[in-house]
């Protein structure tokens, strides 16, 4: 089977690097401005946006004048950016012909951030270095991660994150075919635990963003007593990012380490499991109120999803996601009552019919192993029997 991954390590770099780095940025957020400047003015008048391929022909006319120092990068890095803008154009259409209320494209500001580039061609690896088209060899801070044989490089993003600069290789390999043979196990989501599995297993939440409040509340009343323009503030304004960029890895390396046992990779086909069944959670909804909507966020349900249904393609085993009307918590595992209500303070479902008392997020958790192959999905059909079905 043929997969598509991406590793990410980030870049030991020089001052002289660095400045390089940072001009490949420039030139991509320059010719991301630049088209989008072109499409607006270009619809104001016709009615009609030009296409990238129409662009891409205006900018190589224009590096042959006033934008001749476009020539000082690879020719890759606009070309890259020009196409994400016209994937950010299709995107709002898309949108916008569904009925909702997408962004439109915005102009890249280095307010910002540095931002980033993309860049393929000739890309070259080894244990401590990568090599990029008219850049050079850049040292890595983390040897032997990147792969140096037995797949395919299709690109690599470079991004500026705080201060600090990341490479992103995208490749193409081959791993074996796969299908897991195990038990079925639900996978229950929540606040208080990041997930209960039907198994017993339970994955802690790392309230990242919890324990760095009163760290990001000092940080940011710093920053607005400096000078704006001054050193101070600059630097002051890189350490918050920083802080925020250091929630947001203990989330994503939590979650990484969640979903990586649950779907057990280290372990045979025969005690993988074989069926993955997940909530198909509202969580815009869910952020709607407002005394839980920042301990959801924190928590990073979309990205518990994202990684969990990858990872699941690879190992061979399927993913379903259960109705969202489903009462996974309401319902009994052991005799499949169902109660009228149930409170978020109720940590503990207790079952007036057969007496169980039992952890309600396991007692979700077992319901959604539980749920049936062959339901067919429509959304709030079943009231308390068997639950729609979505296979991934």
């Amino acid at each position: 089977m043929i997969i598509q991954r991406a590793y990410k390590t980030e870049l030991k770099l020089n001052n002289q690097e660095r400045t390089l780095l940072t001009g490949c940025a420039g030139a991509a957020r320059f010719a991301y401005n630049w088209g989008l400047r072109q499409s607006i003015d270009a619809y104001e008048v016709t009615g009609k946006r030009p296409s990238y391929p129409e662009l891409h022909r205006q900018l190589n006319e224009l590096k042959q004048g006033d934008l001749a120092w476009l020539y000082d990068y690879s020719k890759t890095i606009p070309q890259e950016a020009l196409r994400d803008l016209d994937k950010a154009f299709q995107n709002f259409f898309r949108h916008l012909k569904k009925g909702e209320k997408p962004g439109f494209p915005r102009f890249k500001s280095r307010k910002r951030g540095i931002g980033s580039f993309r860049i393929w061609g000739c890309i070259q690896v080894d244990d401590r270095r990568i090599k990029l088209p008219r850049i050079g060899w850049l040292r890595l801070h983390e040897a032997g991660y990147l792969p140096v044989g037995g797949v395919k490089i299709l690109s690599a993003t470079v991004s500026e994150q705080a201060g600090r600069w990341f490479v992103s290789l995208q490749v193409e390999a081959e791993i074996a075919d796969q299908r897991a043979t195990g038990e079925r196990v639900g996978v229950d989501l929540g606040i208080k635990s990041l997930a209960v599995c039907s198994t017993g297993e339970t994955y802690a939440n790392p309230r990242a963003l919890d324990h760095a409040t009163r760290q990001l509340a000092r940080c940011q009343r710093e920053l607005s007593r400096r000078q704006k323009g001054s050193r101070n503030r600059a630097k002051t304004k890189t350490k918050l990012a920083r802080l925020h960029q250091r929630v947001a890895n203990l989330r994503r390396e939590a979650i990484h380490q969640a979903t990586s046992r649950i779907v057990a990779k280290t372990k045979p086909e025969a005690e993988r499991p074989s069926v993955i069944v997940l909530e198909d959670l509202n969580v815009s909804g869910m952020m709607q109120n407002h005394s839980l909507a920042r301990a959801i966020g924190d928590v990073g349900m979309g990205e518990f999803g994202r990684q969990m249904a990858y990872k699941c393609v690879w190992q061979g085993i399927t993913l379903q996601k259960a109705d969202r009307w489903y009462p996974s918590s309401k319902r009994c595992s052991g005799c499949g009552q169902v109660k009228e209500s149930l409170l978020l303070s109720e940590r503990v479902y207790r079952c007036e019919a057969c007496g169980l008392n039992i952890d309600r997020d396991l007692n979700a958790a077992r319901n959604l192993a539980q749920l049936s192959k062959t339901t067919a999905s429509s959304a709030g059909s079943e009231a308390c029997g068997d639950a729609a079905l979505a296979v991934l």
